[in-house]
């Protein structure tokens, strides 16, 4: 079964995430996971000016992802940060060049699943997590999210990430929060939960 974690990450934390997505996938057995970024949209003189450039430099070896390699995948995990609720440009335009394979009905059946990052505690995460399942729904694909049988959510003697709708961190104003040993707990708790469901779809379908 192979499994897409496909995402956007300006100064890592989505980066963390999806590093600890792909630890969780990796626990179903048989699992293959893929991590890819999406296109960046800006220039390198803007990243420079708002100082993503060195971050950049830790994660610039994940590969850029094809619209093809989204349709090969069995389940894709998407991580966004939250932009005024929404997600970001670089994912939106990724998900704009999606046209061929949603014509084709290449994302029909497969599990969709979502994780965010935003600057503050409510900083619109159930919004971007919402909108992006809006645009999966639309792909035909089957949405999972962060169960409460995820205990962690349900945490209130800390600040920390992660709803009903997705694992998610909190970076701070200054970007200096990264993510907790809960968001991250949850962040591979969604990975491991996904690939669950998508290992028994494959192999329902191959049966």
């Amino acid at each position: 079964m192979k499994l897409l974690i496909l995402y956007y990450s300006m100064f890592g934390h989505v980066h963390k995430m999806a590093e600890a997505v792909a630890e969780g996938a990796k626990q179903i057995p048989g699992t293959e996971v893929i991590l890819a970024r999406v296109p960046e949209t800006l220039p390198a003189i803007v990243l420079e000016k708002m100082g993503a450039m060195e971050a950049q430099k830790k994660f610039a070896h994940i590969p850029v992802c094809t619209v093809q390699q989204l349709a090969d995948a069995d389940a894709v995990i998407f991580g966004t940060p939250t932009r005024f609720g929404n997600m970001c440009g670089q994912m939106r335009q990724f998900f704009d060049a999606t046209g061929g394979i949603w014509k084709a009905g290449a994302l029909v059946g497969k599990v969709g699943s979502v994780f965010t990052s935003s600057g503050t505690q409510h900083g619109g995460q159930e919004s971007t997590l919402l909108s992006v399942h809006i645009t999966l729904l639309h792909h035909g694909m089957i949405i999972a999210g962060l169960p409460y049988s995820f205990d962690g959510q349900q945490r209130t003697d800390e600040v920390t990430g992660c709803s009903p709708y997705g694992s998610s961190t909190i970076a701070g104003n200054d970007g200096q929060r990264w993510p907790s040993e809960n968001e991250l707990a949850g962040a591979r708790f969604q990975g491991k939960y996904v690939a669950g469901i998508a290992s028994k779809l494959v192999q329902k379908n191959l049966n």
